[in-house]
């Protein structure tokens, strides 16, 4: 990924963070001559230090765990929030014309070899959390035990874990780091105009970036 200087960002508890808030990832492996690609949720275990191992499953019918290339690290791709910027928005637009659009995004790539593991009790484990984790906010909250036993087995026997330490974490925060005060301040506001939630959390990113 091309990262000019002002766009990267290298804290891992600032990447943690955005996988934490974003754990869908593309999974991008090499495998049978040819890129694969696959958009898998994760759950990020900070151990072992320094940037900890990502977790997840995949389809026992999806090949992707047989055919990857044990020789090519899997890449993970998680994206933040993202918004398009109109160089309309910019003060400067009035005084010089030098201006062009953009877009706006936050992104996270960790790297590392990714591990099969086919055992239920692990899976079971994975699930649980994973179901703990994204049914915490619901007002009645599913659990698996909700299931009955044979079909939870069979389920978890329709499914292959994944496992990948992340040997290496890059983030990209385009956030308007490279215009003039006055157009990030101007991008913030436009931005405030605009009812969606990804607008919403770049201006927030974009506010945040001026303070840095």
């Amino acid at each position: 990924m091309y990262i000019p200087a002002h766009f990267a960002e290298s804290r891992t508890e600032v990447l943690h963070r955005l996988i934490h808030e974003h754990p869908l990832a593309t999974l991008v492996t090499f495998g049978a001559n040819e890129l694969n690609a696959n958009h898998i949720p994760f759950e990020l275990d900070p151990a072992p230090a320094p940037f900890g191992t990502l977790r997840g499953h995949v389809a026992r019918a999806n090949p992707v765990w047989k055919t990857f290339s044990q020789d090519v690290e899997a890449l993970l791709v998680f994206q933040g929030p993202q918004h398009y910027i109109s160089p309309s928005w910019y003060p400067t637009k009035k005084e010089s014309g030098k201006v062009v659009p953009t877009f706006n995004y936050i992104v996270v790539h960790a790297y590392g070899p990714l591990r099969v593991i086919d055992d239920k009790k692990w899976l079971r484990g994975l699930v649980g959390r994973l179901t703990q984790r994204h049914e915490s906010a619901s007002a009645q909250p599913w659990e698996v035990s909700d299931a009955p036993d044979d079909y939870v087995e069979q389920m978890l026997g329709a499914i292959v874990g994944i496992e990948i330490p992340i040997t290496r974490l890059v983030g990209k925060w385009k956030a308007s780091q490279n215009q003039p005060a006055a157009n990030r301040e101007s991008v913030v506001g436009e931005l405030g105009k605009i009812a969606t939630a990804d607008a919403a959390a770049m201006a927030g990113f974009v506010r945040q970036a001026m303070k840095s």
